[in-house]
């Protein structure tokens, strides 16, 4: 009995928590929610400097249109399932080079006015210099000349037989003797000179 008593006067004297103490304690537990301030900087602020990302963007793309130059002008319809898979990889492979992992909205804001400034650029440049012209975008080259294929020029654009035949028969020459030019133009585009009118198609 004297053991029970005890433990009454024990649990009736034991201070008891204090409810506002008891509130503090939970809302230091419990984790603080983002406020508006970090949202709008997680969202629109890179986590390389802008400068990175713009000088990332002119290496990618300036060894890109080297990459193109070097291996051949085609059009989007001669390309074959292997260029657009080609394609596929190669914007995979440079995304992440280009962003350095970097995820933000203002990072590819940043990226994007810097591809296509450059872009610009090139155009500009070639619109006031021959020599850069023909440098970025090339001249248009004979495949077939007075009748005769030009195999060293098909095989320095990457041009097959058949792609070329498949453009002398979009043009209405069933042969290579229907054909007095095909030349392939500065955007990829063949076009074909009949040796009966001279006309181009």
């Amino acid at each position: 009995m004297t053991h029970v008593l005890r433990a009454v006067k024990r649990n009736r004297y034991r201070p008891r928590p204090n409810p506002g103490q008891a509130i503090g304690m939970l809302a230091q537990a419990a984790p603080a929610a983002p406020s508006v301030a970090a949202f709008w900087s997680t969202l629109f602020l890179p986590s390389l400097p802008w400068w990175e990302l713009v000088l990332r963007g002119i290496i990618v793309y300036l060894f890109l249109i080297t990459l193109i130059r070097l291996t051949g002008r085609r059009q989007v319809g001669m390309l074959t399932p292997f260029d657009f898979i080609l394609l596929l990889i190669l914007s995979n492979a440079v995304q992440n080079s280009m962003n350095g992992g970097d995820n933000s909205l203002g990072g590819g804001l940043i990226l994007a006015a810097t591809l296509i400034s450059l872009n610009w650029g090139m155009s500009f440049l070639a619109r006031r210099s021959k020599s850069i012209e023909g440098l970025l975008v090339g001249r248009p080259i004979f495949l077939i000349r007075d009748g005769l294929i030009m195999e060293s020029n098909l095989r320095a654009e990457k041009i097959t037989h058949h792609e070329l035949m498949a453009a002398l028969r979009g043009a209405g020459c069933a042969n290579i003797e229907h054909a007095r030019h095909a030349i392939l133009e500065t955007n990829g585009a063949i076009t074909v000179v009949h040796a009966e009118t001279n006309g181009a198609n």
